[in-house]
């Protein structure tokens, strides 16, 4: 599996530290930024690594600024991503497992780095698991495709 990875200023610690996680697991990261000092606009990340994921060049992402509702806010608006802010386990495995996303989000201001690496591993271990939540995740695309047609007219 290959994982995208990106942060603003206000969550640079967090993703170092989620970095060195992953590799530990034998997992290849792309990192998108911040570096160390770098002060960012959280949305041009956002959208970096949401159209790497839209695109098929990776699997999944990480995403994390403060809080993780703008990196989140900001993938979603890239056509075919999913992303959500995680705060516990049942919410990580939940986005994948009812649906399907693609893009964890976390907010180093808002939960500490032990929990955002079992969150982080609890999202990965977890599949879609289709059944109900198919027809579900199928309007979103659904709605997702009929308002870019509205939009373009």
């Amino acid at each position: 599996m290959k994982i995208a990875i990106g942060c603003d200023e206000a969550a640079y610690s967090l993703k170092v530290e989620l970095i060195k996680h992953l590799d530990s697991k034998g997992i290849e990261v792309k990192d998108f930024g911040a570096n160390a000092g770098e002060v960012v606009l959280y949305p041009d990340v956002a959208v970096a690594v949401a159209k790497s994921v839209a695109k098929g060049e990776f699997e999944r992402a990480i995403l994390v600024c403060g809080t993780g509702i703008g990196m989140a806010i900001t993938a979603n608006k890239v056509p075919g991503v999913r992303a959500a802010v995680c705060h516990d386990p049942f919410s990580a495995q939940r986005a994948r497992k009812s649906n399907d996303a693609q893009i964890i989000c976390f907010g180093e201001r808002v939960i500490g780095v032990e929990l955002a690496k079992n969150l982080l591993d609890t999202w990965l271990e977890s599949e879609f698991s289709g059944g109900g939540s198919t027809s579900k995740v199928e309007r979103i695309t659904q709605y997702e495709h009929e308002f870019m047609k509205e939009i373009a007219k």
